[in-house]
């Protein structure tokens, strides 16, 4: 908006010599081309006002910078005014990513907006200082996992409006809990994409994805379209941090670095911005070798989640097969960051992954053992409460939630929820919704256990209404012992991490990590404020051999374990030598 009755449209449609801007109850208005392809016009209207670009005779489309949709991805955009959001929490300047604690949340499976924000007095509690969103941009249809999105500036309406969204983070901040947003920079969904038809240069075609053609982050209308969404939610709505979603099929690492200056550089200095990557790559030169790193905060610990996965179940079909020492991998990710530091991965036929990782400190990993991809990329969703021995879980909770690495848990796993995460759309097209049926089926086709076409046939349709019912959480309550326990469980961890683990992160360095066999591990870190802690985990049936740590002994499951230099089946003990 220019002024409260004047608004300037923008598009970049290099590949077009005429465009118009379609107003409601307007004749259309010629827009102004200059020679770098940008389209602008003025137009007299008021927030509120419905607006569509048609790019050819015979197709209207949605502005690809929308901030709010009338209805779904083909409908009309919606103009925006200046944010009139009467915020509350002004002095808030987020926390200090020691002391976070992720909790990765759907929103559409929590009740959208007002839903999450019902629940952040209870994550509270629990000990969570950070909730993070899944995508919310603009989806076909009223559910989705949030990649499909098109329109990355428009909040999903399915959700809430802007302003809900602005106030169950307003409301967020006044528990102390920061929120995060996860972004998708690799690619655009499959329906009302319609770049190709106005800005084929947006794309490589040279370069393929899953998703089809790469985006060409190197050219600058590019570039800043993505800088300037991730600026918009960190400055608009006030999200405390940002995870960019698989960054490696980006393709351009130079990109990454550009954007991380640029967020750097166009956020208030007294902030506490988090960003953090999902990069298969193991890329180690965009994370932060100490805290003053104008770099990424940290990344998403994938191979620590592996390890622990094959520990728990004996799997390793797909990418597990990456994982054949799961013990032995884990230390080394626990000791240095990454399993893989470039060395050669079989399940990617020989390519070399990764890089050097043990010089930055264990605050640069963001270690879980489930999320959002782990769970519902299954082809029935399974949580580990249906996969692993609750004992060997537990160890595997204590370990993930003491460790001086960031944990992340995924909603529900609190409770010890037994309801799947699966895969679900709401593609109104018949054709594209049995595309990815039969995509998701192929997918799975590769694994001994779908082999058969009538295997196939059970793994749920995404499309279907009821894969996305089954997938809403149950409401934990005071009569549900097992919900009960669980929560007490991780409520006990998470008070000692944010008293004594907390404080000691900042400066904190491993000073070993072994396997234990091969079902168990043991490390130890010195803390920046001097304090040893060290933790050790079996997550077989067999008992070990395990040398104790220094000082007395911290926290232990089950609660009674021993501490003579053997570690029972199923069991996991933390050690903490005061500074």
């Amino acid at each position: 908006m220019l002024d409260d009755r004047t608004a300037r449209f923008v598009l970049w449609a290099p590949a077009r010599d005429a465009i118009a801007l379609e107003i409601d109850e307007q004749p259309p208005i010629a827009m102004n081309r200059d020679e770098k392809g940008y389209f602008t016009a003025v137009a007299f209207c008021t927030p509120g006002t419905r607006y569509r670009f048609r790019v050819q005779p015979d197709l209207v489309v949605a502005d690809p910078a929308s901030r709010l949709q009338d209805g779904d991805v083909h409908d009309a955009s919606i103009l925006v005014g200046p944010d009139t959001y009467p915020w509350q929490c002004e002095t808030w300047r987020g926390r200090p990513w020691h002391e976070t604690v992720i909790y990765e949340i759907h929103p559409g499976i929590c009740g959208g907006f007002v839903g999450i924000e019902a629940s952040l007095p209870d994550l509270a509690k629990l000990g969570v200082t950070a909730i993070e969103l899944m995508p919310i941009a603009d989806f076909p249809g009223v559910r989705n996992w949030g990649y499909d999105g098109v329109l990355p500036y428009a909040p999903d309406t399915a959700y809430g409006a802007p302003n809900a969204l602005k106030h169950m983070i307003d409301t967020a901040h006044s528990h102390g809990t920061m929120v995060f947003l996860d972004v998708v920079y690799n690619h655009f969904g499959p329906d009302s994409n319609y770049f190709h038809s106005f800005a084929p240069q947006f794309f490589r075609d040279d370069i393929k994805t899953p998703w089809g053609s790469a985006i060409d982050f190197r050219r600058e209308p590019v570039r800043r379209y993505f800088i300037d969404n991730a600026l918009y939610w960190l400055n608009e709505f006030r999200f405390d941090g940002l995870r960019f979603d698989a960054v490696h099929a980006i393709g351009d690492s130079e990109f990454l670095h550009v954007m991380v200056r640029e967020i750097r550089a166009n956020t208030a200095s007294d902030r506490h911005i988090h960003l953090v990557l999902e990069n298969d790559d193991n890329d180690a030169t965009l994370l932060p070798a100490t805290p003053a790193s104008p770099l990424y905060d940290a990344q998403w610990a994938d191979d620590t989640h592996h390890c622990l996965h094959v520990l728990l179940t004996g799997e390793q079909s797909g990418y597990y097969e990456d994982y054949r020492n799961p013990a032995r991998q884990l230390a080394r990710c626990l000791g240095e960051g990454f399993a893989y530091q470039g060395e050669s991965s079989s399940h990617r036929d020989g390519t070399v992954r990764g890089a050097p990782s043990a010089h930055l400190p264990p605050s640069a990993f963001v270690a879980f053992l489930q999320n959002h991809d782990q769970i519902g990329n299954r082809a029935f969703g399974e949580r580990l409460t249906m996969l692993a021995d609750h004992g060997a879980l537990r160890a595997a909770i204590l370990l993930l939630l003491l460790s001086p690495q960031i944990p992340l848990i995924f909603m529900g796993e609190e409770y010890g929820e037994t309801r799947p995460f699966l895969y679900f759309t709401d593609h109104r097209d018949p054709e594209l919704a049995k595309a990815v049926r039969q995509g998701r089926r192929r997918e799975f086709a590769r694994f001994k256990e779908f082999a058969s076409e009538e295997a196939q046939l059970r793994i749920p349709d995404p499309n279907d209404k009821t894969t996305f019912e089954v997938s809403i959480l149950q409401a934990a309550n005071a009569e549900d012992s097992a919900a009960v326990e669980w929560f007490a469980f991780y409520r006990h961890l998470l008070r000692l991490r944010h008293q004594a683990i907390v404080p000691g992160i900042p400066g904190a360095r491993s000073i070993g990590a072994e396997a234990l066999e091969t079902s168990g591990v043991r490390a130890a870190w010195r803390f920046g404020n001097g304090a040893i802690l060290t933790i050790a985990g079996n997550f077989g049936i067999g008992v070990l051999m395990c040398e104790a740590g220094a000082g007395a002994v911290f926290a232990a499951t089950p609660p009674d374990v021993g501490t003579d230099n053997v570690l029972p089946p199923r069991a996991a003990i933390a050690w903490l030598q005061p500074a």
